[in-house]
């Protein structure tokens, strides 16, 4: 008999209310039939049906909403595995409290720069020439997510040192009470001029204090490989690969970058899963969760609507190169893990696209040569776990749990 493989394939902060902004601002003609042809045309609104049109007959095509309190990555991934997260976090609009600093400069014995509301690449290029004439850590909130970010030049202060800060700095924010999902150590580099963010990136992340569908899985032997930062997001001991590419000499010569700079990381993600498809099968099945997080920390923070068009775009180009590898039995599934918040929402504090939303998602599934005959129980984003549960036998031992 033979085991299936599943890959879930995470288009990060591409909501269909997202999907739909972009297309409305585009200057430019969009295609993306792989998608149409997985059924996105079914779920998007009529008026988008000239750009992605409905499929007669998809295999598996719906719409989800997510159930947990706040748009996020860390929360949307594992809500998806099966933990629903209540709790509300809030943003840092003006930095970390000043105690808060004092206290972290004082246990890491060094100071720190900056402390304000930036996006990753942006806050390191405001601060690099500081950083590498003192060394002080580069300290400041995302301006979508409830997390510090540290970034720190590996020339300047060692990578294991990196990681031991970002471990300090998210104790600290939980002796002090402060919300945060995860502490970042956000290493780099500087290369020609350019500021080249590493694979050394390490993130703290808020316990989860439940089993999910990842230790499910594990624990009946499926072999559990996390492409990207899925890991990071769902930690476990079961993960058997954990597949991190930043070196381009690994890509296959098809995959290509869109970002003007090569500044994007989903070529990595692309490869990574064709790499964990074409690998060892296991008996007992074998999980695939890959993240592509350009239309996410490269594009959509930096309110780049072309680019995120563009990586959608290629993202849909490579479907067939992905879909290629898997055999008669193996699914694969797409969907999102949040979306971005664009004008008309209306949440103060907020301008425009670029910030994360809760908004309807996407979940499309195919099996290559044969039918896809599976009942999701819910319209929530625990819909992707049930799903994946059931090809890999293991419903009846799955089970949603909400985080108070």
């Amino acid at each position: 008999m033979n085991h299936p493989k599943v890959a879930t394939l995470i288009i990060d902060a591409m909501g269909l209310d997202t999907l739909e902004f972009l297309l409305d601002s585009s200057i430019d003609p969009i295609s993306l039939p792989n998608l149409e042809s997985m059924g996105l045309g079914n779920l998007v609104n009529a008026r988008y049906h000239d750009i992605i049109r409905p499929h007669d007959n998809p295999q598996f095509a719906c719409t989800l909403t997510q159930d947990s309190a706040e748009a996020d990555s860390v929360i949307g991934h594992r809500e998806m595995m099966g933990i629903i997260d209540s709790r509300k976090y809030k943003l840092f609009f003006d930095g970390f409290p000043p105690e808060y600093i004092s206290e972290l400069e004082t246990r890491i014995g060094t100071k720190t720069i900056f402390n304000q509301m930036a996006g990753g690449t942006d806050a390191i290029e405001r601060n690099h020439e500081e950083h590498m004439k003192t060394s002080y850590p580069i300290v400041y909130p995302s301006i979508c997510d409830p997390l510090i970010q540290i970034a720190m030049n590996e020339a300047k202060i060692p990578v294991e040192r990196a990681h031991q800060i970002a471990d300090i700095a998210y104790e600290l924010a939980q002796e002090q009470e402060i919300k945060i999902t995860r502490s970042i150590a956000r290493t780099y580099i500087e290369k020609d001029g350019e500021i080249i963010r590493t694979g050394n990136r390490y993130d703290r992340v808020l316990p989860i204090g439940e089993e999910t569908l990842i230790d499910v899985l594990g624990k009946k032997g499926v072999y559990l490989v996390s492409v990207g930062k899925c890991a990071e997001m769902v930690p476990s001991e079961y993960w058997n690969e954990k597949l991190k590419y930043s070196d381009p000499s690994v890509l296959d010569p098809t995959l290509k970058f869109v970002h003007p700079k090569n500044k994007d990381t989903n070529p990595f993600s692309v490869q990574g899963t064709i790499d964990a498809l074409e690998s060892v099968r296991s008996e007992y099945g074998t999980y695939i969760m890959s993240n592509f997080s350009d239309t996410d920390s490269v594009f959509g923070h930096t309110q780049d609507v072309a680019g995120s068009l563009r990586s959608v775009q290629e993202f849909d180009r490579v479907l067939p190169i992905i879909y290629d590898r898997i055999r008669d039995e193996d699914v694969l599934i797409v969907t999102a893990d949040h979306g971005m918040l664009h004008a008309g929402n209306g949440t103060p504090g907020y301008q425009d696209y670029g910030y994360h939303n809760k908004e309807r998602l996407p979940l499309l599934a195919v099996r290559k040569n044969s039918s896809l005959d599976v009942l999701v129980p819910t319209n929530t984003l625990a819909g992707v776990g049930y799903l994946v549960a059931d090809v890999l036998g293991v419903k009846d031992m799955f089970e949603v749990k909400r985080v108070e």
